[in-house]
């Protein structure tokens, strides 16, 4: 039976209805650089080692293999940390990553180029090679982010607490939309892919704010652990029995979930910008006791409010509202 498909560029709507989103924040894995694909490029490029390998003599099938090897390995390193860096750009608040993956590529890449080329009695123009193959791939792939972004007035372990919170409710993310998957059934993939970009827009402003990673804890494990385990025990059921009754509890369930993590973020945000008024405030206070900055004045108030206002007044026309004869 045929099935219509839909997505954020498709011209019709949605299949469940309701207006396309693009997700807050990407789910791990799905972060691409745009160099990325030249590792594979270069990985192919090496592929004369490998072969020319087996026309050689013992010693000879040893270094073509191990420079294969390196320039492979290299790449993979590379890859990673291609990928890395894009995970790391696309957050507002990151840290570095902890292994400089694109620098160790680097150093395999011109390794292995060295020991391909070498030849016994001129070691000098293997390691003329490799250097140069080494700087190639640093202007082919740049360096490493080498220090944290937006980390300042953030406290360490709260972030790393909140990091392993993250990974948690992206792990029940996952098994959702794996079990899900098991239906067949597009629209309610869909869905739970609705369902995951709302709660990866709460993630977003927990990595964004640790210290708030008391109030949303119960949403990021509990919430989301029962969720996983709602769509697991729906996913056996309708595969095996299409229940539409149970198929309309499911949906429903995940739209109380969304509405209530829609909320508790903007009640994030209305809860950090509250925090900011009252920062100007006091700063403006300060401001105005030290002299820096003047008092402000009250503003002034009408002539009919600076006395009591009586019966006569509001029985006895004012001279500027007596008619005109």
């Amino acid at each position: 039976m045929a099935k219509r498909f839909g997505g954020r560029f498709s011209p019709q709507p949605r299949l469940d209805g309701t207006d396309p989103r693009a997700p807050a924040r990407p789910a791990p894995g799905e972060f691409r650089h745009p160099l990325e694909s030249r590792t594979r490029w270069v990985t192919i490029m090496a592929i004369p080692f490998l072969i020319s390998a087996f026309w050689q003599d013992p010693n000879g099938l040893a270094l073509h293999l191990i420079a294969f090897g390196a320039v492979a390995s290299g790449m993979w390193m590379t890859r990673e940390g291609l990928q890395a860096e894009a995970a790391y750009d696309a957050r507002r608040v990151a840290r570095r990553p902890a292994i400089p993956r694109k620098l160790f590529g680097g150093i395999l890449t011109g390794l292995g180029l060295a020991i391909g080329s070498y030849v016994p009695g001129a070691e000098a123009g293997a390691g003329v090679i490799g250097f140069a193959g080494a700087m190639l791939h640093w202007l082919a792939f740049g360096t490493d982010p080498m220090r944290d972004k937006g980390m300042e007035g953030i406290d360490g372990y709260q972030q790393d607490r909140a990091q392993r919170i993250v990974a948690e409710g992206e792990a029940h993310l996952k098994a959702m939309q794996d079990a899900i998957l098991r239906t067949g059934d597009r629209r309610l993939e869909a869905r739970v892919g609705m369902f995951a970009a709302t709660a990866r827009e709460l993630f977003s402003h927990v990595e964004e704010n640790p210290d708030t990673i008391s109030a949303v804890r119960r949403y990021l494990s509990v919430y989301l652990q029962g969720a996983r385990d709602a769509t697991v025990k729906f996913a056996d059921l309708y595969v095996q029995t299409r229940d539409q009754r149970a198929r309309q509890d499911y949906e429903t369930l995940l739209t109380d979930l969304e509405t209530e993590f829609a909320a508790r973020s903007a009640r994030l945000l209305e809860g950090g910008r509250t925090d900011l008024d009252i920062e100007i405030s006091v700063l403006r206070d300060r401001l105005v006791r030290e002299g820096v900055r003047p008092a402000p004045t009250p503003p002034a108030e009408p002539a009919e409010l600076q006395r009591p206002m009586t019966l006569d007044d509001l029985l006895i026309p004012r001279e500027s509202e007596k008619p005109r004869r």
